[in-house]
């Protein structure tokens, strides 16, 4: 057995975090074999309903979890943290655009980012869930120049798990039998779900997705809209926004961080970009990744026709907007 990992969950005394920190805690993430020491932080205000979390984490008698720590002070929450959750945020609310949450929010991840850089070890691995978290995840960055960019990431793995499902329930296969739908751009309604390199095994042999729905006009329509706005779905059904899918994507996303992805399967992952597919630099845009060793490299030389170049340029636009908006928020 390694020493302990010491992983953080910020708004621990939220939904999803309630989910997963269970998840976390029994292996989903780092392995069956790998001792926890799970850290989390909420703000003061959520510590009474933290502690009722923390002793159900004691109660699930989790034999990787060997120390709990509730706290709502950053300077105690990320020392020497070896991971980072950031889910604690202010959530979108029905009828909430976006851009509503970015000052709250945005000036949340720049204090977070100044912790990550004064405490936090070097290689720390970063995940923003907490929205809207591409653009929480560049400030979080830019307030941590210690910490390598590129071990920051936002999430977007729930929106290909997302479209993975719709086309798994369209093809009625196992979900596992569909593979490497690609998220680009912002976790947001402007992002674009593309399917045109995915591929899907049916009758135990590999078509692409695209040849064995033979539909177009839903590829190009209905599927994407859907994955699009299908936050906005979850909430106006469940009146909160997604917790259990989040939680789990959030895992899948840390998974691969941590132990690679799967030979020839792709994770989606809101990197900061470098330029690729002409992707403006200094936004964290989603990108298809592979995983070795802990580092993420973009898979390059996909073809972008001329749908898809509009797709990803709009996202682009948007997240360019973001981040000129949530500066100005920081500098104010």
């Amino acid at each position: 057995m390694s020493e302990p990992l010491r992983v953080l969950i910020t708004g621990a005394a939220g939904q999803i975090a309630y989910s997963l920190l269970y998840m976390v805690g029994k292996g989903d993430v780092f392995g069956p074999n790998q001792p926890l020491t799970l850290i989390m932080l909420d703000i003061p205000p959520m510590m009474a309903v933290m502690e009722g979390v923390v002793m159900e984490l004691n109660d699930c008698a989790l034999p990787l979890v060997r120390g709990i720590v509730a706290t709502a002070d950053e300077d105690v929450a990320f020392k020497d943290i070896d991971a980072a959750f950031l889910v604690g945020a202010m959530p979108r609310k029905e009828g909430m655009e976006r851009k509503d949450l970015l000052a709250a929010n945005v000036k949340i991840f720049k204090s977070q980012g100044k912790a990550l850089d004064k405490h936090a070890k070097k290689n720390v691995k970063v995940l923003v869930v907490g929205n809207p978290a591409n653009t929480n995840a560049l400030i979080c960055s830019k307030y941590a120049p210690s910490i390598p960019k590129e071990n920051f990431s936002a999430m977007t793995r729930l929106d290909q798990n997302r479209g993975q499902a719709q086309i798994a329930g369209r093809l009625k296969v196992p979900i596992d039998h569909v593979k490497n739908v690609v998220i680009w751009g912002n976790h947001s309604s402007t992002q674009f779900p593309d399917v045109t390199h995915a591929t899907v095994v049916i009758g135990g042999s590999e078509k692409k997705v695209y040849d064995a729905i033979n539909d177009e006009t839903w590829l190009k329509g209905d599927f994407i809209s859907t994955v699009q706005k299908r936050g906005a779905a979850v909430i106006a059904a469940r009146k909160l926004s997604s917790a259990m899918s989040a939680a789990k994507a959030a895992c899948d996303h840390m998974r691969d961080w941590f132990q690679g992805t799967p030979e020839g399967k792709w994770a989606s992952m809101g990197i900061y970009s470098d330029g690729s597919y002409g992707v403006a630099k200094d936004v964290m845009y989603s990108f298809p990744v592979t995983i070795q060793n802990g580092q993420w490299k973009i898979v390059q030389g996909l073809p972008v026709d001329d749908f898809a170049r509009a797709k990803m340029d709009l996202t682009a636009k948007e997240l360019c907007e973001e981040r000129d908006d949530a500066l100005k928020v920081c500098e104010a």
